[in-house]
């Protein structure tokens, strides 16, 4: 290791420390333009420890989270400057940042805090795990089948909130000693919410969404297609004149590998060529939407094992599941992996093919099956309702179990 990367490692750092602090004054500022909240009055909040970088975790919550204040008021605490100013814009709830635990706890004796919700598994998480008044519940950022799914840092939350009963089963089978009432099924409740998509065109063609993973931190968790695939893929898509391709990357493509940051560009570049050739196409390459609007627009979606091909197989439509090409990675035997057919890495260029067969599979019985041993009821609405009647009770119970215990005492 040279001097010279030490230095540029120092110089990182005071150029991270010194927008860190102008993102705080920002902040600060902000919040005192606006109305302060009153004390004794929130019953839900969301924890949020990461960067802005993983904020696409907290996004699919919002609609979620606005229609759950409609009934308990509801605040995303924060630790990182930069995520803080995003939500500050964007979040239809009010945030609050805390600067350090201390400032949590100050703050948590001023709300009566029956509910905290969790959707990663940062490791400051479990700083906040010692208080001993709210529940804790794990809400997750995207039902999957990664591994991720299955951690035994699930017994550390009072409840978890999963999808259906596929997930409990894999919950049951890799994870030793969790008490199965603690998993509380609700379906995918962002599947009920109506994003604006961007103007396609209407000219009847089938759009079809390839909305790969990331390359993961771990090799257990190296589901990505992007590498792999990626590039064959779309240019087979794009060179039918049937299909319209709607390329949406996980936003933490080429984090943890250059490779696939590479790869990506790649993908890019071919339906930008696609493009060239043939304008009235209407490729597009989506980097910068939240995930929603995707759901409704696009007739068939090629992912990855990923919480984006459970999200969209609660619609009911058509799914291409690409084989993860790393022998590292984690797939169950009772995963969608193992349930659906798989489109491996060198069967891209025949990807037509597999969208053809999926077209044709997903109105039988078969998929229903499948679909609904995953979500539960999907007709419009009940997933939402299930979440919200899930944190009501929660909120109820846990201020009758705190009352009676301040009754009781000396």
């Amino acid at each position: 290791m040279s001097a010279l990367d030490d230095a540029r490692r120092a110089a990182r750092r005071v150029r991270g420390a010194l927008r860190n602090r102008r993102l705080r004054r920002h902040n600060a500022a902000e919040l005192a333009r606006r109305a302060p909240l009153a004390a004794g009055t929130v019953e839900v909040a969301v924890f949020f420890a990461d960067p802005a970088v993983n904020l696409y975790q907290v996004r699919q919550w919002y609609e979620p989270l606005r229609r759950l204040a409609e009934t308990h008021p509801v605040v995303v605490l924060t630790r990182a400057a930069d995520s803080t100013a995003a939500l500050l814009r964007e979040c239809p709830v009010p945030v609050v940042p805390v600067a350090s635990i201390g400032a949590l706890e100050v703050w948590l004796q001023t709300q009566p805090v029956q509910v905290l919700l969790y959707v990663n598994q940062n490791r400051e998480n479990f700083s906040v795990l010692r208080f001993t008044g709210p529940a804790h519940v794990f809400v997750s950022h995207g039902e999957s089948d990664k591994s991720y799914m299955a951690s035994n840092q699930l017994k550390a939350y009072d409840e978890v909130f999963v999808a259906g009963p596929a997930a409990v089963r894999r919950i049951e089978q890799h994870v030793i000693g969790l008490d199965p009432a603690r998993l509380v099924q609700i379906g995918r409740p962002q599947v009920d919410v109506e994003h604006e998509p961007p103007p396609l065109p209407a000219d009847g063609r089938t759009v079809v969404l390839y909305a790969p993973t990331w390359e993961g931190d771990r090799p257990s968790m190296d589901y990505s297609s992007v590498l792999t695939h990626g590039a064959a893929l779309v240019a087979a898509l794009a060179g039918d004149p049937r299909f319209r391709v709607v390329y949406r990357p996980h936003p933490r493509t080429g984090e943890h590998d250059r490779r696939y940051r590479a790869a990506h560009e790649r993908v890019v570049a071919v339906l930008d060529e696609a493009g060239r050739r043939d304008p009235q196409a209407g490729h597009l390459v989506d980097t910068g939407s939240a995930f929603g609007w995707h759901l409704r627009a696009a007739d068939v979606c090629v992912t990855d094992v990923s919480a984006v091909a459970f999200d969209w197989m609660a619609t009911g439509k058509p799914i291409v599941l690409t084989a993860p090409a790393s022998p590292s990675a984690v797939v169950g035997p009772e995963s969608l992996a193992a349930r659906l057919p798989t489109l491996a890495a060198q069967d891209a260029h025949d990807v037509v093919r597999h969208v053809d067969a999926a077209r044709g599979d997903a109105g039988s019985r078969a998929y229903a099956a499948l679909v609904a041993d995953h979500f539960g009821d999907t007709a419009p609405g009940a997933s939402m309702a299930r979440f919200l009647a899930a944190v009501d009770e929660l909120v109820r119970r846990r201020a009758a179990e705190r009352s009676a215990r301040a009754d009781d005492a000396p």
